[in-house]
């Protein structure tokens, strides 16, 4: 009859292999024969693993980029665009009757019927123009006088005439003394009203 060895019981077990740690450590004999008993008689030896990095994280695809178109602009009737232009020629209309004065074929009058007419013209045109604008001369001294232009003049605000050599300054005689707007007061004309309506046609009922 064969006997058989009881397995140790967990706390057996913890004390033997307290003893065997430190054999091992003392004992190099030990280790090896330790070591081979783990690896089992015909074991493979046993390699380290190599230790392998994680693989990166995948870079996100960058977002795609939405291109916003802008909004079309707006675009205005001439009428709306020059509506205040329009309505100082309404003014010019109402107050010296320009547009009548322009469109009428004066060839057929004579001169007295046209200078009572343009005496009309003028005093209602000049009231409008100083409603809506402040005018100033560009040169000061009156048409006739000598004056000197300066090299590097403004082109804009003088124009020479005549003989023009070299590259200044200029002698010459003030033919038009210019005109320059200093403060501009357009009428502003509501979107309700139709601007092209210069004058109204005008009915008189008997």
């Amino acid at each position: 009859m064969s006997t058989s060895q009881s397995e140790p019981s967990f706390f057996g077990r913890l004390q033997i292999a307290t003893s065997g740690f430190f054999r091992v450590l003392g004992d190099a004999g030990v280790a090896v024969r330790v070591a081979r008993a783990l690896q089992g008689p015909s074991g493979p030896s046993v390699s380290p693993q190599p230790v392998v990095a994680p693989a990166p994280a995948p870079t996100p695809a960058p977002a795609p980029v939405i291109k916003v178109e802008p909004p079309p602009p707006v675009v205005l009737p001439p009428e709306r665009v020059h509506a205040s232009g329009l309505a100082v020629l309404a003014l010019l209309q109402r107050e010296g009757r320009f547009i009548d004065f322009l469109q009428e074929d004066l060839a057929a009058y004579p001169d007295a019927d046209i200078g009572a007419a343009a005496r009309a013209v003028h005093t209602g045109c000049r009231k409008v123009l100083s409603q809506c604008l402040t005018l100033e001369p560009v040169l000061r001294e009156s048409e006739g006088s000598t004056v000197s232009v300066p090299t590097g003049f403004d082109a804009q605000r003088i124009r020479l005439t005549g003989n023009i050599t070299g590259n200044g300054p200029f002698r010459g005689e003030v033919r038009h003394h210019g005109w320059v707007t200093t403060a501009v007061r357009m009428p502003v004309i509501s979107e309700s009203l139709d601007a092209r309506v210069l004058a109204p046609a005008e009915v008189e009922l008997p």
